[in-house]
This record gives C-alpha cells, structure tokens and sequence, in this order.
C-alpha cells in the first residue's frame, strides 16, 4: 500500500526539482528523503525519480504517479477539514505567508475582524514574497498563502491549490525631481526607454510586471540599481538615480515630496493578488473564516483598482 507520507515527498521532490531542496523544505534530512523516495518506488515497482547533477526530476511513472498523489492529498485535506468540523474545531492556529504589502492592506485588518467574529482563531503571520509563500503552503509550512501572479506561478487550474481572488491594483511610475515627463499628468512607458532604471530582484514578482510592461512598451529596462524595499526605491528615484514602477499600494504612508508619481498611460502594469490553501483545505473551520475576512478586507482595494 502507497504511503500518503510519501506522496507528499515526491511531490516536494517535484517542487524543489532537488533532493536537498526538498528535504530542507520538509524539515527532513536529504538522506531520509532518498530512503523515502526509495521505498515508494519499491512500493510501486517504478522507478519514479531521476537523478543527475542537474537536479531530480520525475520519470514518467512519477508523472502519472504524482497526477494521483495531488488527489489522494487534496481528498486528505477534505477529511481532515470535515473532521475538523465535526469536532467543532472552531479554536485553533492558522499560518499565513503573505508579502509585506498584502500583511497590511489584507491580512492585518482580517485579523482585527476574525478577534470579533471568530475569537477562538489565532492568527501567525510570516513575511514572504508572492512567489515564496505558495511554495511554503504546498509543503505545509503554512496554511494560507496571500501571494501573487508571477511567470511560473500555478495557475488556477492547479490541482494542489485552490486559489481565491483578492484584488488587482496598478503599478504607477516613480519620476526623480525635474524629470522630464514630471510635468504630464499621465506617463507612457515607452518615453522611459532611454532612462536608467531602480528595480527588484530577478525572481521577485514585480521584477515580472516591471520587465513584461517594458517589454510591451518595445525596450528592456536598463536596471542600475536593485531594492525590493519600495521605501529604497523611492529614496533612489528621489536623489535622481532613475525612474521606477511601484505597486500604488506600497506608496501609501511614504514621503513623496521629492518625487514625481504618475500613472501610466494606456493599460496600467497590474499586480494581482490572491489566497491561496492547499486544496481541499478551503472549508476547514480554521482556514474558511480567514479566507472570508480576507476577501471582506480586499474589497476596498478591488474598488480602488478599477476606479
């Protein structure tokens, strides 16, 4: 008989593409993640996991193997969400991973919502970034995921996540003072082509939305300097270092009396946000009631964003 232990570290095998990233994420040891990994394909008598310097990957029988794990694992959450149920577990911790911005326009004011209508639930937040924390929820280092859409990231037809909407909201351009284009009241990405650019690591979703913006705008930004700190980012725009896109969102509460901020013309680099919980676990008396308050809390920015 399959283990669902086992599932759940080929599946972590899958992610990570590494033995070692695997068993890091798992809190395992790269040897008992081998012996694992061995032991189910004894089980199965399938060789399911290749293995060069390159990293691991699945073979074709760990492909087939682990379109049947995400079931079995999403039907193990639905009967530890109705268990949970039953046993009325409305008093219990919940772990959410969410970018520093999301923590204070969403996850934040869903808390001081669930202390009124579920004060049995305890709330841990941890700062991750968007493309970070869907990983942590698929290895069970957290429950809820507050991420966003990056190049690579599952799409809405994954079957290990289930994924609820939050709220879309636009990048606006961040211009040095006496800028050229401070003047207008709009800018067009194209007329930035020629300038230096502040940007985010390669791997951080905004780095995604700034370089995909640019690239339809017809050039390739020219990063000089590099911050996923927005607040470092305007200080850079400000002593004239070059231009930038940043989240509206993440301006909010800054001093900007020493740059220009423009939104962009035509249609608006966009960050997408939403919650995420490995399926199956949407209905579990713990986790529902969050994703609730998280939508209630996204609602004003849902407005924002497509006014």
């Amino acid at each position: 008989m399959i283990e669902a232990r086992r599932l759940h570290i080929l599946r972590a095998v899958a992610d990570h593409r590494t033995v070692t990233a695997a068993a890091a994420a798992l809190y395992l040891t790269p040897s008992a993640v081998s012996q694992q990994l061995a032991a189910l394909e004894q089980e199965t008598g399938h060789r399911l996991v290749d293995r060069s310097a390159r990293g691991a990957r699945l073979t074709p029988a760990g492909e087939i193997l682990l379109s049947h794990a995400n079931a079995v694992l999403a039907q193990l959450e639905r009967a530890e969400s109705e268990l949970a149920a039953y046993s009325s577990g409305a008093a219990g911790t919940v772990t959410v991973a969410a970018f520093a911005t999301g923590i204070g326009l969403v996850v934040a004011p869903a808390l001081v919502a669930l202390a009124r209508t579920a004060p049995g639930i305890r709330v841990r937040v941890r700062d991750a970034e968007g493309d970070e924390s869907l990983l942590m929820v698929l290895d069970r280092q957290v429950d809820v995921a507050v991420a966003v859409e990056y190049r690579g990231a599952p799409g809405e037809d994954d079957a290990r996540l289930t994924r609820v909407p939050l709220y879309a909201e636009p990048f606006d351009a961040v211009l040095p003072p006496g800028h050229p284009l401070a003047p207008q009241e709009r800018v067009a990405l194209a007329d930035l082509g020629k300038d230096t650019w502040i940007g985010q690591s390669t791997g951080n979703p905004c780095h995604d939305v700034t370089v995909l913006a640019c690239e339809y705008a017809g050039f390739a930004p020219r990063f000089a300097h590099v911050s996923d700190d927005f607040r470092a980012v305007v200080a850079l725009a400000s002593a004239s270092a070059g231009v930038a896109l940043v989240p509206r969102s993440a301006l909010r509460g800054m001093d900007l009396t020493d740059v220009a901020i423009r939104p962009v013309d035509g249609v608006a680099p966009t960050r997408r946000v939403f919650a995420a919980v490995r399926r199956g676990a949407e209905d579990h008396p713990l986790i529902s009631p969050l994703l609730t308050e998280l939508r209630a809390a996204a609602e004003p920015e849902r407005v924002e964003a497509g006014s």
